[in-house]
């Protein structure tokens, strides 16, 4: 018999580089800062590492709620998601093996 593949439990290093993604995302879409180099010189950190950041502001919606939810593989970590990933949400559900389950 095939058993389900474990989920995860909610990870906070995931949720608070998602929220963090989100949050600088905004700050660029209301013009409080105006580029990555910006946010990078204010929060101390590389800029390279605020591009890969932000990137997760583009993971589909149902990606984000399931890592909120704990609900995501087990096999899903942080240092996945800071690797390139497709755009295209069907791509992110294939590169990351989440299933569009509904």
């Amino acid at each position: 018999m095939g058993n389900p593949a474990p989920l995860a439990t909610i990870d906070n290093t995931m949720i608070k580089a998602i929220a963090r993604a989100f949050r600088w995302q905004q700050l660029l879409e209301n013009c409080t800062y105006g580029c990555l180099d910006e946010i990078a010189k204010t929060e101390r950190i590389g800029p390279s590492f605020v591009s890969r950041v932000i990137r997760l502001a583009l993971l589909a919606p149902d990606i984000v709620e399931a890592i909120l939810a704990g609900k995501q593989p087990a096999h899903l970590t942080l240092k996945d998601l800071m690797q390139p990933f497709p755009v295209e949400w069907s791509g992110q559900r294939a590169h990351f093996v989440i299933g569009a389950a509904g």
